[in-house]
């Protein structure tokens, strides 16, 4: 999954990440924002682990990712 996928559908993952990541408020959300080094920085700080755990978990979420995560692409005419 691309990463430029998630960030630009953030408000429609939200549900996803808290599901992953349940220690995350929705403030955290909100200002993640669908940036991946500030989700990281959340976790991080939610969860007391190291950023290379961090990252192995949202590559993880990332590769989980399908496309019945996203609303339906609405076709350019």
């Amino acid at each position: 999954m691309n990463w430029d996928r998630i960030e630009g559908n953030w408000k429609q993952l939200t549900g996803k990440a808290k599901e992953q990541w349940g220690k995350l408020t929705d403030d955290d959300i909100d200002v993640v924002a669908g940036r991946r080094d500030q989700l990281s920085g959340k976790i991080q700080e939610r969860y007391g682990i190291a950023k290379d755990e961090a990252e192995k978990q949202i590559a993880d979420w990332e590769r989980k990712a399908t496309d019945a995560w996203f609303p339906p692409e609405k076709s350019k005419h």
